[in-house]
């Protein structure tokens, strides 16, 4: 038997996290890891206290038709990468790098170019995260130098159009 390169474990282990999800369209995992000491996980889900969606039987986004990637206030849940920087300190996370696995709720395949929504982005620049890597099957990834999101501000694009 081979043994699993530390990245891919690390994934695999995010990967194992998402299962604990909610969300009826899309489940991440994400788990924040600083000199190979996991810090913290998270998935997504609603609020402590708040009924899920899996709970409810259906989600309110695709009731409205809401397209993906879109109108994120309308969702019941808090994403992955938020709710591993809500339980970890902040000095913990300083240089840190947050691993990333999402499916698709109904078919179970790895969501195609996943990346963290924009709030979810500035929250990762604001811990102090300073990589991110994202699983786009089993055996790959793609790894994002969060400085780079700081440098490219998406932001300014859609209002300057820069």
């Amino acid at each position: 038997m081979t043994r699993r390169d530390k990245i891919n474990y690390y994934l695999d282990i995010a990967q194992t996290v998402l299962t604990r999800g909610t969300c009826m369209r899309r489940n991440f995992g994400a788990i924040i890891v600083k000199n190979d000491q996991i810090i913290s996980t998270g998935y997504v889900g609603a609020p402590r206290g708040r009924k899920n969606c899996t709970d409810l039987g259906f989600c309110t986004r695709q009731r409205l038709q809401v397209p993906r990637g879109t109108r994120y206030e309308l969702c019941r849940s808090v994403h992955a990468e938020a709710n591993a920087i809500i339980h970890a300190e902040r000095s913990d996370m300083i240089g840190s790098t947050l691993y990333l696995v999402g499916r698709e709720y109904d078919s179970g395949e790895y969501v195609a170019n996943a990346n963290p929504c924009a709030m979810c982005k500035r929250m990762i620049i604001n811990a102090g995260i300073s990589t991110v890597i994202v699983r786009d099957d089993l055996d790959h990834y793609r790894v994002i130098n969060v400085e780079d999101w700081v440098i490219n501000d998406e932001s300014l694009e859609e209002i300057t159009g820069y």
